[in-house]
């Protein structure tokens, strides 16, 4: 394959690339994927990930308050994002959401700190990540409330059906596939990626979670993005290779890459 693919979403900021961030990424340029996207979970992550985008030409970052810390949000967060989205190749706002699943900050407080980052995104002229996991109505309805007010975005490792995705696309957002798309049973997935047009199509990996096949079970890592991109190529009849440039494309569209000197 000779056209790079580009992770849209991982971690690398995470305690389990600890001493290994260097290697981990030169096993993903040696499997063809050149960049990355790091998305953050919290002020201390979103810090981790603007010092290693500063650090390395291939990294970028997002940052953020993910849903499972929303109760821990306070006034001083948002100053200090905006702080952190001055510093080389930090691109956007993320990962914000609703996580209904897990449920670890309450629903009402995930709600506000979303709606908050969503509007902050605005203001700010970048696009957000958003992480929505069992939640999707509340998403959509907190997306209308903001109509007239919101920022780009890609819905990340994306779980819904095709029936929110088309929703989304509407609202002029991405959608981003990760591992859980090769899984055999993953049909709603299927429909998803055969359903999203190619032009608002991401791929990543959210490692170190969701390790695709034939690495299922392991530790993920943003070389194994090109296991989604074949499978999601098989699913809509094109090659890798068009997977990998469109989805490229994409990613810098999204973010503004190479534009402004990103």
């Amino acid at each position: 394959m000779s056209a790079p693919l580009f992770d849209a979403h991982c971690h690398l900021e995470d305690d389990r690339f600890a001493g290994e961030v260097e290697a981990t990424l030169a096993r993903m340029q040696a499997a063809g994927v050149s960049r990355c996207v790091l998305a953050g979970s919290d002020l201390a992550t979103s810090k981790r990930i603007a010092a290693l985008a500063a650090l390395h030409a291939n990294v970028y970052g997002v940052v953020g308050i993910h849903p499972h810390e929303a109760q821990y949000f306070d006034p001083d967060t948002l100053p200090a994002l905006s702080a952190l989205l001055t510093q080389p190749r930090i691109v956007g706002v993320g990962e914000i959401g609703l996580d209904y699943y897990y449920d670890h900050s309450p629903r009402a407080v995930q709600r506000d700190v979303f709606a908050a980052q969503l509007d902050f995104a605005y203001t700010q002229n970048v696009p957000a990540v958003f992480h929505v996991r069992d939640a999707h109505g509340d998403v959509t309805d907190i997306f209308r409330a903001h109509k007239n007010r919101l920022p780009s975005g890609v819905l990340h490792c994306y779980a819904g059906s095709v029936e929110s995705a088309r929703e989304y696309l509407a609202m002029g957002f991405y959608i981003s596939l990760a591992g859980p798309v090769t899984f055999k049973n993953a049909h709603n997935l299927h429909e998803v990626a055969r359903y999203v047009p190619l032009d608002r199509l991401l791929v990543e990996t959210d490692s170190p979670y969701l390790a695709p096949v034939p690495m299922r079970g392991q530790r993920n890592e943003p070389a194994y993005v090109r296991y989604v991109a074949e499978k999601v190529a098989e699913l809509k009849g094109v090659t890798v290779e068009d997977i990998a440039m469109q989805t490229t494309v994409n990613v810098e569209r999204l973010y503004g890459i190479g534009q402004d000197g990103k």
